[in-house]
């Protein structure tokens, strides 16, 4: 009777499953056709022939931080390359028209499009932003982009997709349902086994919080989670034709969740070096004042507290009273509400360790203003933990500046190398560290320090924007066959 009792709710429960399966199996199908029907009536050019489309996913195109130097780089490399190519962004930025989008990449950047760009404005931006989702944070995101990604296929369907920002969750969407070769630029990985390690070993980190690394079971419930997302991550992944990396570190990460080896490259980003070796190096004259500059954006990752506490450690151990004084100067982008107020703490930090005279902020500076200051800098500061690549390393490298960075990711593994040889800046990993090696490096003779920046400036050769065009032509070129 219990036997004919569960046959009884089961089998139609299986057949219903079954009936809902083919259901949404044919709706998809139905979708993808529709997305195809909709390509080929799409306008073609002068030539007869219709244009190849290309889109970027990136929903804050308009940030001006290194992963949009990437972006525009890309776009420009494949409209000097192929005429027949129409390229697409998707962006969430709808308080700037287009215009005023690639005016503000060549003002940032220096760098000047051939041809027009087609954006498609997104309105849906804020399913990814991460202050919607205080919990489960990357979960909310990733599942938040698929949607964002729903909304952008619907508006416009390209021939070839490439995620340039890190949502990898919306690759087999445009795959799939799109129809679409796709490929992404990873500049940094959403989850990565040093992340899992973190919350293995109980650490507290600004992603891991302390009432979690306190608790056993809290720790164990979120390692599950990771785990599983890690799980959904490398699949999702896995489903691109072509992946590109910005760096050893996450090429490593890359190669371990997605295990897709055979269509994976490191394209190292394409740093302006051109525009800083510009800068004349010399032996610095006598001066009353030396200046530190960190360039990177106002986000947590980024450690500024970190940068201030080492200079507040600095002027009170080694430079009270003496001659020349020195000023630390923190210039970056602010992308929203959350950084402004990220800026406005560090203000207020600066205020308890008595160094606000001493701190300057630039925020959202013109690029002949960031060039100036890393012209008369002589230390270029970065803290980032595992910073996935340093674009902003490459510059301070190649603006003459003495580089100090965090001893962890891209810059340990790719830029502050030895080059020929000889250093090509310094690494740090905690506030006693960094304080020490400032020391050190404002003790050196000023002929040592020069010889430290010609050695950088050589060696930053590899970053340049014609090292990009080269390598990402290579990465890209099966996209388009």
């Amino acid at each position: 009777a219990c036997f004919r009792l569960l046959c009884s709710l089961l089998l139609p429960a299986l057949f219903l499953s079954g009936i809902l399966c083919i259901c949404l199996v044919v709706l998809l199908w139905g979708v993808r056709l529709w997305i195809q029907r909709k390509k080929q009536l799409r306008t073609a050019g002068r030539d007869g022939k219709r244009p190849l489309l290309v889109a970027f996913f990136h929903p804050y195109c308009n940030a001006g931080g290194g992963g949009e130097r990437v972006l525009w780089c890309a776009i420009r490399t494949l409209q000097k390359k192929y005429k027949n190519v129409t390229c697409v962004v998707y962006t969430g930025d709808r308080d700037a028209t287009g215009e005023e989008i690639v005016e503000g990449a060549f003002r940032r950047f220096n760098i000047k499009l051939i041809h027009p760009v087609k954006f498609v404005f997104l309105e849906k931006r804020f399913l990814v932003e991460a202050s919607l989702y205080p919990h489960f944070t990357l979960l909310g995101q990733s599942l938040g982009s698929v949607f964002l990604g729903w909304e952008a296929l619907l508006k416009c369907a390209p021939d070839i997709y490439i995620d340039s920002m890190g949502y990898a969750f919306t690759i087999p969407l445009f795959k799939y349902l799109g129809g679409c070769r796709v490929g992404c630029y990873v500049h940094y990985p959403t989850i990565s086994t040093d992340m899992l390690s973190v919350v293995r070993n109980q650490d507290t980190r600004f992603n891991n919080a302390a009432f979690i690394t306190s608790s056993p079971l809290f720790s164990k419930f979120k390692l599950v989670y990771y785990y599983f997302f890690a799980f959904m991550y490398g699949l999702v992944g896995s489903c691109s034709d072509v992946v590109m990396v910005n760096s050893s570190w996450t090429l490593n990460h890359i190669l371990s969740l997605w295990r897709v080896g055979a269509c994976t490259s490191v394209v190292y980003p394409p740093c302006d070096v051109q525009a800083f070796l510009d800068i004349p190096l010399e032996v610095e004259k006598s001066t009353s004042e030396y200046s530190i500059v960190s360039v990177s954006q106002f986000r947590p990752e980024k450690d500024h507290p970190l940068q201030i506490r080492a200079f507040a450690k600095l002027l009170k151990e080694k430079r009270v009273g003496q001659q020349p004084s020195l000023k630390l100067i923190l210039i970056g982008g602010c992308r929203n509400q959350q950084d402004e107020e990220r800026v406005n703490n560090l203000r207020r930090l600066c205020e308890e360790l008595e160094v606000s005279d001493d701190v300057v902020f630039r925020i959202n500076i013109p690029f002949e203003e960031l060039k100036r200051h890393l012209a008369e800098a002589t230390i270029g500061l970065h803290t980032m933990w595992n910073e996935h690549f340093g674009i902003g390393v490459v510059e301070c490298m190649a603006a003459g500046t003495v580089i100090l960075a965090h001893n962890s990711g891209g810059p340990k593994l790719d830029i502050v190398v030895r080059h020929e040889g000889r250093v090509t800046g310094f690494l740090a990993e905690d506030e006693d560290s960094y304080a020490e090696t400032m020391a050190y490096i404002f003790s050196l003779p000023p002929e040592k320090r020069l010889e430290i920046r010609e050695s950088a400036r050589r060696s930053v050769h590899r970053f340049s924007d014609q090292h990009f065009e080269d390598t990402f032509l290579l990465s890209v070129e099966s996209l388009f066959k």
